[in-house]
């Protein structure tokens, strides 16, 4: 309770900091909560767009981050049909909600607050695009509910495959790393970032200053490391849920790998990488070989790291678009 006013943030810095980095977007948009049960509502920006007859796209973001992370890409993919962005329940200006301390649980609270969101707007089908745990996500929503997902789209996507045994890996994970782990199991993932208080800020500009870069061609300046901060230094509800339904070393304790063949054949899966991510892309091999009687694309954006929107935002643009095109 007294690390709201150890750092320096707020609800009302967190939406003034979103509105400076949507504000070079050119389309019309409309932003508003989506109330949904338990007085928990979900932070929306709706483009209508030019195609109100197609199935919209519904961007989902990935853990710590916010619609705001999408203005390279809302632009131009609202040109031709209904776009949808919102902060995941416990992420952004979306409700703080209490998750259950249990992976399943709180992994299908996260699934039916994207089904009551999706009910209260009307929305009869979606193409789902998610980044990261949005992934995820977009993949559990669409095991629950396959009658409304007409496409998924997974970039860069946490939580597929099975945390390896300790001789599978390329690599062994150094002690210090283990020692490390052990030592910050009990905290949540972004829990330092709040406890270095005023310095919280300059925390961000230091380690992440290849964020900067990525929207260098809309800002010359800190817009994105603020809004990155105070999203993430707010009651940290969402990260908790994550926290929860993961194991040490950031795998997932419940692996999406294990369900991905239980979705409906007749759901188009494409999943996009980053030529110089991290992130393992042999799952996107292992989702073609589990699913052998539906269609699954890998796509493999060249120069584009994790966060693969910001990287190559052109790129991903046109081949999201591309994809689009298949769909009615």
């Amino acid at each position: 309770s007294w690390l709201p006013s150890w750092c320096p943030t707020s609800q009302c810095k967190l939406k003034e900091a979103e509105e400076r980095i949507l504000q070079p977007i050119r389309s019309k948009f409309s932003k508003q909560f989506v109330h949904i049960s338990n007085d928990n509502k979900l932070w929306t920006l709706v483009f209508s767009g030019s195609g109100e007859r197609r199935t919209p796209l519904v961007l989902l973001h990935g853990f710590g981050g916010g619609v705001g992370l999408w203005a390279l890409n809302l632009d131009v993919l609202s040109h031709q049909r209904p776009v949808y962005a919102f902060d995941l329940l416990g992420f952004g200006q979306s409700s703080r909600a209490c998750f259950s301390t249990d992976a399943k649980e709180a992994e299908m609270q996260f699934v039916e607050s994207i089904e009551e969101w999706r009910s209260k707007l009307g929305l009869e089908s979606m193409v789902m695009l998610g980044h990261n745990l949005g992934g995820y996500l977009a993949a559990a929503y669409s095991l629950k509910y396959p009658s409304r997902v007409k496409h998924m789209i997974l970039v860069e996507p946490w939580g597929l495959p099975e945390r390896p045994a300790p001789g599978d890996q390329d690599r062994p994970i150094p002690v210090w790393i283990k020692a490390l782990g052990a030592l910050l199991s009990p905290f949540n993932p972004l829990a330092g970032l709040r406890l270095a208080g005023p310095l919280g800020p300059v925390l961000v500009q230091t380690l992440r200053p290849d964020f900067k870069k990525k929207f260098a061609t809309i800002f010359n300046d800190d817009t994105v490391t603020e809004y990155i901060y105070h999203l993430n230094v707010q009651s940290p509800s969402g990260e908790t849920a994550f926290k929860n339904m993961t194991i040490p070393y950031g795998w997932a304790r419940r692996p999406m790998l294990r369900r991905i063949g239980l979705i409906h054949s007749d759901i188009p899966i494409t999943v996009i990488y980053g030529s110089r991510s991290s992130i393992d892309g042999h799952s996107g091999n292992s989702v073609k070989e589990i699913r052998p009687n539906s269609c699954v694309e890998i796509i493999t954006i060249r120069g584009a790291g994790h966060y693969v929107y910001a990287d190559q935002p052109e790129d991903f643009n046109h081949r999201v678009l591309q994809i689009l095109k298949t769909v009615s």
